[in-house]
């Protein structure tokens, strides 16, 4: 990993790492995670003591060119002289350690954070077949071949993360990267037609800077607001008071963990039927899944008659971080290790 290990602010997948190791020591497994000197995980060992992203990147985020492959390059290092004292990698970053496990003859499985269909990685797992993915929704597992995919395991979080419960103001809320693939211009769509105030949180994202100045700034005004990123600590405020998260994605998104985090706190979701979507929220029940701005709006009163206790006993049945850890671990010894 080359961001601290857990993500001050945003960073799903630097937050799935840390819980995933968390709740595998808890379970007894002796873990070793390889992150920045700038991390903070306690109760798994953590290796090296990297530079860090968070310390070489411009005010957009933007990295120092070249910056990763030198990370890499040397937690690589540090991986191999370390090889004997493990008895499973579980890769969640760069490629490039596909390739030295399998030369060390370490069994190594993957979780691909991001769409599985894209060029490099249809590549990849050609170049690699014995090497295991753990798909992280059914959706993302229809672009991993059969003879790379070990199972689907849904990503989960600490059930004590997020209390229950909130004021109940009545704004939206939308927690993501402000780009094209989150598209927040809906969220503002919705808010404007209902009369909801909406508010913002997230990122400008770096590779795509200029869609926040020409999309979404132009609207903001005392009903929609940008925020910034968020802190866990403010991240329980903003979506528990919230009448609804906004999830109107427009690429197959392999998960969003922002919904199970807004179930946690019993707020219920609007999400584009994308990607995982229809795996996550349960139409009816922890929200509505719909195809437009239109359709939003007509099924918006349904979200106020949604029970918010019922969509919290949902989120602690299928999303707790432990059953996350203990589905994962099961994967590693059906494949013999």
């Amino acid at each position: 990993m080359i961001y601290p290990i857990p993500p001050k602010t945003y960073g799903g997948t630097e937050r799935v790492v840390a819980d995933l190791a968390t709740a595998q020591a808890k379970a007894g497994h002796e873990v070793s995670v390889f992150a920045p000197r700038d991390s903070t995980l306690t109760d798994v060992e953590i290796v090296g003591s990297y530079r860090s992203a968070s310390a070489s990147s411009d005010t957009n985020g933007k990295l120092t060119p070249g910056f990763p492959a030198e990370l890499e390059a040397e937690q690589l290092a540090d991986l191999v002289t370390r090889a004997a004292q493990f008895d499973v990698v579980h890769l969640h970053g760069s490629a490039h350690a596909s390739g030295v496990c399998a030369a060390l003859g370490i069994p190594t499985f993957r979780t691909v954070h991001w769409r599985a269909d894209e060029p490099d990685h249809v590549r990849h797992f050609q170049s690699f077949p014995k090497e295991r993915v753990i798909a992280i929704s059914r959706r993302q597992a229809l672009d991993v071949p059969r003879a790379n995919l070990a199972g689907v395991v849904h990503h989960g979080i600490p059930l004590d993360r997020y209390a229950f419960g909130g004021s109940g103001t009545d704004y939206l809320a939308f927690l993501g990267r402000m780009t094209d693939q989150k598209r927040p211009d809906r969220a503002i769509a919705l808010a404007r037609q209902s009369g909801l105030t909406l508010k913002l949180a997230g990122p400008v994202d770096p590779g795509n800077p200029t869609y926040f100045d020409d999309v979404v700034k132009p609207h903001l005004d005392a009903a929609i607001q940008h925020l910034g990123n968020v802190t866990d600590d403010q991240k329980q405020g903003f979506l528990s008071n919230a009448l609804a998260l906004m999830f109107p994605i427009d690429w197959p998104e392999p998960f969003g963990l922002v919904m199970i985090e807004a179930m946690a706190c019993g707020t219920p979701v609007i999400g584009w039927d994308e990607g995982s979507v229809r795996e996550i929220v349960d139409d009816g029940v922890t929200g509505i899944i719909v195809n437009s701005v239109e359709e939003a709006l007509d099924r918006l009163p349904e979200i106020r008659n949604l029970d918010p206790a019922i969509i919290r006993k949902t989120f602690e049945q299928r999303f707790s971080a432990d059953r996350m850890a203990r589905e994962i671990t099961d994967l590693y010894r059906q494949f013999g290790v």
